[in-house]
């Protein structure tokens, strides 16, 4: 036991952290802190050298196969202790993986990123095509699997998702009579909000064949099939001219080989004035790779970017980059309502699958959550336009019009 003790007493110094052995021994590593809750932590037989081997996958799937079991506190509390104690900005990199388990991670990320469009649709699906019941416990009731904006932290899930479609709307600069092209469009709320705010008929594209029918059902029920079309298209083989295009959490699955590819489509897609706004997790720092547990068991083929990296993608393609946005905790509040809303539905996702999954599904909204609030992930929202003249020189507009989607919702 002695290399989980001295990794444990490295990686936690605010906080306390009790390891109870296989044996029944225990010791406990850290400090009280009252920003963060003690947690105590159970150990089957053979389940520290898999940690301490690769704390990330190790941990991970453990914890999945209920070889770490939590007495005091869970999943989140654990991740939030370890992570709190290694922030991004105050990072000394004790909780790196070994160079053995960093080489494998970054070939497996390098294989898992080519991402080309036979791969890209199978990737999708072992996402967005789990059973729509799952979205439903934890999502709010437009589905929205995206960062929401807070403009209070207080606020509900259901007002952060409003005012994120408001924020993205305003900045789009709709007028009446334009065509908009929603690239991952998930489960048609955004499109369908783009067409009652504006009035704009808009396409949506996604790769999940649950999506679409859920989004093509929720269009005809509106009464507004006719405007609001959704079709099941890779963005790579699409054709015609809009003069809007908006794309919310799907950039994370293009590949950076293909970011190039992305947005020169993307150009050839807008009209001379046409204006595209670009929602993704970012890095913010440099380029790295995707860690195994998530490759592996949650989003194959994706990979977040570094802003450098996106802008690999369209320098040289004659396009302005005309506003950047960085929203950096608001993915974290946003991931600890779906976390909250995923416990209180533990029986009903176990009986959709089983306690391993749930267990899973947990260890990814945990995870995900305090590499927000701790790590290095931030959200960015980039606008482009093919004109220097199509949007006015000052961001006024997009307050001005935020506010007007936004009155009587609050």
């Amino acid at each position: 036991m002695a290399l989980i003790d001295r990794f444990l007493d490295r990686a936690v110094k605010r906080g306390e952290l009790t390891l109870i052995r296989p044996d029944g021994s225990s010791r406990t590593f850290g400090s009280p802190d009252p920003d963060l809750k003690p947690v105590t932590m159970r150990l089957s037989k053979g389940a520290e050298g898999r940690i301490v081997r690769d704390p990330a996958l190790g941990a991970a799937e453990t914890y999945m196969d209920g070889s770490l079991n939590l007495e005091r506190g869970d999943i989140l509390d654990l991740l939030n202790l370890v992570t709190a104690n290694n922030a991004w900005e105050k990072s000394n990199a004790v909780l790196n993986p070994s160079k053995l388990s960093l080489a494998a991670g970054k070939v497996a990320h390098w294989l898992g990123r080519k991402n080309m469009a036979r791969k890209s649709k199978q990737n999708v699906a072992h996402h967005y095509d789990l059973s729509a019941r799952l979205y439903d416990l934890f999502l709010d009731a437009d589905r929205q699997y995206s960062c929401a904006y807070y403009t209070d932290p207080g606020n509900s899930l259901e007002q952060a998702q409003a005012d994120k479609k408001a924020h993205i709307v305003a900045k789009l600069a709709i007028e009446p009579g334009m065509r908009v092209l929603d690239i991952g469009c998930g489960w048609g709320g955004m499109a369908l909000y783009i067409h009652a705010k504006t009035g704009a008929e808009v396409l949506g594209i996604t790769l999940s064949e649950e999506q679409l029918k859920i989004a093509r059902e929720r269009a005809e029920a509106a009464g507004v099939a006719d405007k609001v079309k959704f079709e099941l298209i890779d963005y790579r083989a699409l054709e015609g001219q809009f003069d809007r295009i908006v794309s919310v959490g799907m950039f994370e699955h293009v590949g950076t080989p293909q970011y190039r590819t992305f947005f020169a489509k993307c150009r050839a897609l807008m009209t001379p004035e046409g204006v595209m706004l670009l929602h993704t997790i970012g890095r913010a720092g440099g380029p790295g790779y995707t860690d195994a547990f998530t490759l592996k068991y949650i989003f194959p083929g994706g990979y977040i970017p570094a802003l450098s990296e996106i802008a690999q993608g369209y320098e040289g393609l004659r396009y302005f980059l005309t506003d950047v946005e960085v929203l950096r905790m608001h993915y974290g509040h946003t991931l600890k309502a779906w976390y909250d809303r995923t416990v209180a539905a533990h029986d009903a996702i176990v009986e959709l699958y089983d306690e391993r999954f749930y267990r899973m599904w947990t260890y990814y909204l945990a995870g995900s959550y305090v590499s927000f609030m701790n790590g290095g992930l931030v959200n960015y929202q980039l606008q482009f336009s093919r004109s220097r003249t199509a949007l006015p020189i000052t961001r006024d507009y997009m307050h001005e019009a935020e506010a007007k989607l936004t009155a009587g919702s609050r």
